[in-house]
């Protein structure tokens, strides 16, 4: 698959706004490769039918005021690439091991061929200065809540691989989390699936200790319900392997409490 075609064959919304922009710049070094294949550039999309959609994202704000479009594949990887790269660099320096924690990631979701691309993407993003909230707001407006949910759970998964998550990082997921539209409930939720205390599996199915079993049932299955793979089933397999890792532990929360407390 060429860098063309996979770039250009699964972005929707995405194309446009701050995000497209970045994409647009990212890619710059490839502008010989790109037209080389025949494949239509970012700036010459603009024949036949795209020539009525010369802005998708102005177009799709529209839309969303009465039905938000649906996120492709291809809009929650860049807007992964470009999270990734503000956490990372959160700490103000980029740890190899966290580097490798997104490549292999990629590798898992896509393949090696596609995520060698993406990561040649990614290291060109992360040469920029990005407005934080300008691609956050965009991803809000135009991304379904479940899908955003996975956004923050692989952020936290990225800030935990050098095995500590720095108050810088924490502050920046947690502004991004803000911007991103996520509630508090959600954030600590997520973020307790990556520590290890006493209280996590409440914290997992966003209750308190002191809650009857009668209200941690109730709160399981609204969780489980929240979390579930299916949910996220429209950005493709690749994504719904990912998200049932935040399933699995939903349930591990349930499972421990159940053993702690003795009900079934």
């Amino acid at each position: 698959m060429s860098f063309a075609k996979w770039i250009g064959g699964a972005i929707g919304w995405s194309f446009g706004g701050p995000i497209g922009a970045i994409i647009g710049l990212a890619i710059g070094s490839f502008v010989d490769n790109l037209a080389g294949d025949g494949t239509p550039l970012l700036g010459e999309r603009q024949t036949g039918r795209s020539r009525q959609r010369q802005n998708p994202y102005q177009q799709r704000k529209t839309q969303s005021r009465r039905q938000r479009p649906q996120t492709q594949s291809g809009d929650f990887e860049v807007s992964l690439l470009i999270l990734a790269s503000i956490v990372i660099k959160a700490d103000g320096k980029q740890d190899q091991r966290e580097l490798d924690f997104v490549r292999q990631q990629f590798r898992n979701m896509y393949g090696k061929d596609r995520a060698n691309k993406a990561f040649e993407l990614f290291k060109r993003i992360s040469k920029q200065n990005i407005s934080t909230r300008q691609v956050c707001l965009q991803i809000k407006q135009m991304m379904d809540h479940a899908s955003r949910l996975q956004l923050l759970h692989f952020l936290f998964g990225i800030a935990k691989a050098d095995g500590h998550v720095t108050e810088d990082e924490l502050r920046q997921i947690y502004t991004i989390t803000g911007y991103l539209g996520i509630s508090n409930k959600d954030y600590e939720s997520i973020k307790a699936m990556f520590y290890n205390s006493t209280n996590n599996a409440y914290k997992v199915l966003e209750i308190d200790k002191s809650v009857s079993d009668d209200e941690v049932k109730k709160a399981y299955r609204k969780m489980a319900k929240k979390y579930h793979p299916d949910r996220v089933g429209h950005l493709g397999k690749e994504h719904q392997e990912g998200a049932e890792e935040k399933f699995r532990q939903v349930q591990a929360a349930y499972e421990h409490i159940q053993k702690e407390r003795g009900f079934k």
